[in-house]
């Protein structure tokens, strides 16, 4: 295997390894981003129930507002009683003072309703305000332990992009850029290996003479159906050499 092919196929590894951190990242936090999730959701709740309270207030004021013009209407009523000449104003008045009480008792429920709807947020918020209190020591440690962890990866991703970086130093500019261009819709797949003459990227079969240059390993090889840079497998390389004859 000629060199620039070797350090391609160490490159892709690398590669490989640099994108492994992502998901270790959010493996370490995933108790932490629960735990403060959980939190976020309680407090999102907190500031529903104050936005529910408020609208209750405004509706329990305006029965309170109802009753203080029901109550000016029985007085209203109760005056025009004494002037009433005949009977059929009578019945209309007392229609309309039994309308007004029933308006009234309507409205002294509801604002019984609204105070208890009051009560029950209020004791909810509290509750929630509670929880939120008992979780800040637990939210506490598993920060602490996952900037812990998050420290030390990001030491060993450090490591390992030095490493790549003192890679490419090394490797000819227009074999990284090639290297690049495939990368871009390849991704980690760049560079495959060959293996029972297959293309280990799109899992086509090569051709016998493509094969035979990826045995040789003398150049850059790509696949003929989907562009990747292709290697022989190590385990095949043996039994390659193993079936060639020795002089």
């Amino acid at each position: 295997m000629n060199i620039y092919l070797k350090q391609l196929v160490e490159l892709v590894e690398i590669d490989k390894t640099i994108d492994s951190f992502e998901p270790k990242v959010q493996e370490i936090r995933t108790s932490l981003d629960a735990k403060l999730k959980e939190q976020k959701n309680l407090e999102d709740k907190i500031e529903q129930y104050k936005e529910d309270l408020q609208d209750n207030e405004l509706k329990k004021r305006k029965n309170e507002l109802h009753l203080k013009e029901l109550a000016e209407k029985l007085t209203s009523i109760s005056g025009k009683s004494a002037s009433v000449k005949t009977e059929k104003e009578m019945k209309s008045l007392q229609l309309e003072e039994e309308i007004a009480k029933e308006q009234i008792d309507f409205a002294n429920d509801e604002i019984e309703r609204f105070d208890k709807i009051t009560e029950q947020k209020e004791s909810e918020i509290e509750t929630f305000s509670q929880d939120i209190t008992a979780m800040q020591d637990e939210l506490s440690t598993l920060q602490q332990d996952t900037d812990k962890e998050l420290k030390l990866l990001d030491d060993e991703r450090m490591k390992v992009f030095d490493n790549k970086q003192k890679l490419m130093s090394e490797m000819n500019q227009n074999i990284i850029v090639f290297y690049e261009k495939i990368r871009r819709w390849a991704g980690n797949t760049t560079v495959v290996p060959v293996k029972k003459q297959a293309c280990y990227g799109c899992y086509m079969r090569i051709n016998d003479h493509t094969y035979a240059n990826v045995i040789k390993a003398e150049e850059i090889t790509t696949c003929p159906h989907c562009g990747r840079i292709l290697y022989l497998d190590p385990q095949t390389q043996e039994e390659e050499e193993e079936e060639t004859p020795k002089s």
